[in-house]
């Protein structure tokens, strides 16, 4: 995976740093090593996965973005989405304070952390496979399969979109 330079000191904070920045540089990351996602997927426990992907061996990978600590530190559903995928990954904006990632309640076991920034991203730390079992992988890819498909053909023809039907 490909690597930035120039971090910034960490802080609690960061002017101008916003989730679509984050997301958009994780994005760049994973689209470089063959990992598509989508942004904001409905999971069936009426969660949302900030991004949401299949890597090139069908593996689903989802990040959680955070811009700011009190984010961080208010987020108390994150693990509902450990269910949900292989692999679960913290986005952050480069710079943001991530030591509170390696404490127990963010079991640092399961979970990888990206830094990234508008233009690229860094994982910092990778996150170990936690392998779904067969059946609810094969859900999870036909559902995410289906949103990306929805959303393309709703792109390109705005009046096809589905009364009531989640992005």
């Amino acid at each position: 995976m490909t690597r930035m330079e120039g971090s910034l000191a960490p802080t609690s904070t960061l002017p101008g740093a916003t989730a679509a920045d984050v997301a958009r540089g994780i994005c760049r990351l994973f689209a470089r090593n063959d990992i598509w996602c989508l942004p904001e997927v409905p999971l069936r426990n009426s969660r949302r996965a900030d991004l949401m992907g299949i890597d090139a061996k069908g593996r689903v990978v989802i990040v959680e973005i955070k811009i700011s600590r009190a984010d961080l530190l208010g987020d108390g559903k994150w693990p509902d989405y450990l269910d949900f995928c292989d692999r679960f990954y913290w986005g952050l904006p480069v710079g943001l304070d991530r030591a509170p990632l390696d404490g127990a309640d963010y079991r640092p076991d399961c979970c990888g952390v990206i830094v990234a920034d508008g233009y690229d991203a860094e994982i910092v730390r990778p996150a170990p496979s936690q392998p779904l079992a067969a059946a609810r992988r094969k859900v999870e890819v036909e559902r995410l399969a289906r949103a990306a498909l929805r959303r393309h053909l709703v792109g390109l023809d705005p009046d096809c979109a589905p009364w009531g039907m989640p992005g």
